[in-house]
């Protein structure tokens, strides 16, 4: 049998690939192709919790199957969306359930909420308030720019493409929608603010004055989603790769729960910002104990007590850094083989091949495993 850091590297050196070999799996394949040929005709709460293929198939992509039975919590956290920071799902602790609500957001779309998409949607809108005078109706005029634009502006995958001229049309459409249609003849100018994106707070985008640029940058997201920027739907094809991750996980975990916890680690980790988040989920504040050696009694002392103890021995910003997180993972793997020994142990030691910079050396934990042998 694999050792738990090898079988963690398996799977994420080639991660596509990876996910690719479960999408590929016959069930998977079965229910992934009927999330996608019915999530579009669901038009509201109700239809979207009684259909059980369809809402299991959601709520496992989200890791909240073991509440897919509870339709009547469920719909109460959908219809109160998440624009009140004081809803229901906003309240509740666990994060999964507000992340469930933005994915499937009939509180602000309505019927619209499962083929929403925000490079069509509020820019046809925009655009048809704009061009409409006060009290009367669209020209005819303007009800087919708007139907070209929302026929076509799924097509353009590139910001090459969407500078073109060919795309002319698509392109001054959504600036004057978004109020932009000045700087229609500033291709240069265009091409700074859409690949400078607006996740960097250092972005053009976020730096000029004229917040409409930062709206622009958001819904023509090339950058941060690249090609689908233009057709990007939480519904859709977000809730299945959501559903593959979790499928990769959970068979992962079938073989070896360490790698289960190192893949969800991994995943989650860009998202902590605290300790508290550690502690308030049950996998987490599993890898937690074991990657400092802490027995799981600790649990029962006070939350406040464990954080301060945390967070004086983990830095929580290095999260945020891939290669401080991948020594982390790796010195989790290395300490939960240790813990739950799935080979010899010289199978183990070909994993110890990279420095641990603080806690326990590997000379210690070699002399550990020497002893369980």
């Amino acid at each position: 049998m694999i050792n738990t850091y090898t079988s963690y590297q398996l799977l994420t050196r080639d991660l596509g690939k990876s996910l690719d070999r479960v999408g590929k799996e016959p069930m998977v394949q079965r229910d992934t192709e009927y999330y996608l040929a019915n999530i579009t005709k669901v038009t509201s709460a109700e239809e979207f919790v009684n259909d059980y293929r369809l809402f299991n198939y959601a709520m496992k992509a989200h890791g909240l199957e073991d509440m897919a039975y509870a339709k009547a919590f469920m719909l109460k956290a959908l219809k109160e969306g998440v624009d009140d920071p004081d809803s229901f799902a906003n309240k509740l602790v666990d994060k999964r359930y507000a992340e469930f609500v933005k994915s499937f957001n009939f509180a602000a779309y309505g019927e619209k909420a499962t083929t929403y998409t925000v490079a069509v949607d509020p820019v046809v809108d925009l655009y048809l308030a704009i061009a409409t005078p006060p009290g009367g109706k669209p020209s005819e005029g303007d009800i087919a720019a708007t139907a070209f634009y929302a026929e076509n502006i799924g097509k353009v995958k590139t910001i090459d493409q969407f500078l073109h001229k060919d795309n002319e049309l698509l392109l001054g459409y959504a600036l004057v929608a978004l109020g932009l249609e000045g700087s229609f003849e500033d291709k240069k100018l265009l091409r700074t603010m859409l690949e400078g994106g607006h996740r960097d707070p250092e972005s053009p985008a976020n730096k000029h004055e004229n917040e409409a640029w930062l709206t622009f940058v958001k819904t023509f997201d090339f950058e941060g989603l690249g090609e689908r920027a233009t057709s990007y739907n939480t519904a859709q094809q977000p809730s299945v790769d959501k559903f593959l991750r979790q499928t990769l996980e959970q068979n992962a975990g079938m073989e070896n729960e360490g790698v289960r916890l190192a893949l969800y680690f991994e995943r989650m980790a860009p998202t902590i910002t605290s300790a508290y988040q550690l502690l308030g989920d049950p996998a987490l504040a599993k890898l937690t104990r074991t990657l400092l050696q802490l027995p799981d009694a600790i649990a029962q002392l006070d939350v406040d007590k464990q954080a301060a103890l945390i967070e004086k021995r983990i830095n929580i910003e290095d999260f945020q850094d891939p290669e401080k997180l991948s020594k982390l993972v790796t010195r989790f793997t290395t300490l939960w083989e240790v813990q739950n020994p799935s080979t010899p142990i010289q199978s183990t030691i070909v994993s110890l091949f990279q420095p641990v910079e603080f806690g326990i050396s590997y000379d210690t934990l070699l002399a550990i495993a020497s002893m369980r042998r």
